[in-house]
């Protein structure tokens, strides 16, 4: 009940307050970060089919199921679009996937330490998790598009490679070898997300092995990993 509580009220009091104040300024056009946990969650969608924007988390399933992070952003998300409708406010949102790449703070994120366990724990076996993943400096680019372009409307899924754990231990082991990788994946289902809507809009990412790269000596900067 605390976790439910401690996301969901952030989420959808903060969205309705950002975009009241925005309608007080006389702001025209507002691109509101949510996530593709607002996506994923939906047992109902053909399994054969790639998840793109017409897909929405199920609400049920997520409140059943205690996925409180996408149930919180699915309800923030579709808070937006009904007072983008009823208040004429020009409302866009970008769902980005997994966040990597170079930190601006010194502290780690959930994101940075999904990397930093697979680099540093030792676990002989692990699930292959599918970690679709982009950078955050094209997510920053993607903001920015989405601002811009006049044509830009509706929702955006943010991703760029659909990467899994395992591919994410070769492109670290290749360039930080170590003995404290996974040893052995167990493989789970995996589930495709597109983001060409985006894309067509004009925009591009940068190469998986460039954003781990620039994560890893990131981290080093900041000294949560070792530079050993």
């Amino acid at each position: 009940m605390v976790a439910m509580v401690e996301l969901i009220e952030p989420a959808v009091n903060g969205t309705h307050n950002v975009l009241k104040s925005c309608s007080e300024s006389n702001i025209k056009r507002v691109v509101v970060v949510s996530s593709v946990g607002a996506v994923m969650m939906n047992p109902s969608w053909p399994e054969d089919q790639v998840k793109d924007e017409s897909c929405w988390s199920d609400k049920d399933y997520c409140k059943s199921a205690n996925i409180w992070y996408s149930y919180s952003k699915t309800v923030a998300e579709m808070l937006a679009f009904e007072y983008a409708k009823a208040t004429g406010l020009n409302v866009i949102t970008l769902l980005p996937s997994l966040v990597l790449g170079p930190l601006l703070q010194q502290d780690a994120n959930a994101s940075s330490l999904i990397v930093i366990k697979l680099m540093t724990e030792g676990c002989e076996e692990v699930e292959n998790k599918a970690r679709p993943t982009v950078d955050v400096r094209d997510v920053a680019e993607a903001l920015l598009l989405l601002y811009e372009k006049p044509e830009a409307e509706g929702r955006y899924i943010c991703t760029s490679h659909p990467c899994s754990d395992g591919e994410l231990v070769d492109i670290l082991r290749k360039h930080y070898p170590s003995d404290k990788y996974p040893k052995r994946f167990t493989e789970l289902k995996r589930e495709n997300l597109s983001s060409e809507k985006l894309q067509k809009l004009g925009w591009r990412y940068r190469p998986l092995e460039e954003t781990i790269i620039d994560s890893v000596e990131s981290y080093k900067h900041a000294g949560i990993l070792s530079n050993k």
